[in-house]
């Protein structure tokens, strides 16, 4: 369900080489939460670092709305980068096995499919 690597690279490079990735795929960065940050900003010790990047191919998205407009709660992919135990990673959950899980719809299936081959290479870019 889960797809992570591992990097050698920093927090901080390793953000920006995913945001660069995202949008050398035709993908766009819709935003990027600072969860590490903000748990800090409210007085919560929280040692790690996560940015969790929300990102989206606007064909794609159409694709699914047109079929079932209920996803839109599954809506947009998340990629996150975070730091455990001193390492840097990067990871997502899978689109085709999460949508999987809310539809049947074989065309969906194909979009998940598309979606989910697209991220993980974004994702192995950043690494």
């Amino acid at each position: 369900m889960y797809y992570i690597v591992e990097t050698d690279k920093s927090f901080d490079q390793a953000s920006a080489d995913l945001e660069s990735a995202v949008k050398s795929h035709g993908y766009g960065v819709l935003h990027i939460h600072d969860l590490g940050g903000t748990l800090r900003s409210k007085g919560l010790a929280f040692a790690n670092e996560c940015k969790i990047f929300e990102v989206c191919n606007p064909s794609q998205a159409a694709k699914v709305l047109s079929i079932d407009m209920r996803l839109n709660m599954a809506l947009p992919c998340r990629i996150s980068v975070f730091t455990e135990q001193g390492k840097t990673k990067i990871g997502l959950i899978k689109p085709a096995q999460m949508l999987s899980a809310l539809s049947q719809d074989p065309v969906l299936a194909e979009v998940a499919k598309e979606v989910e081959e697209k991220t993980m290479l974004m994702v192995n870019e950043a690494k």
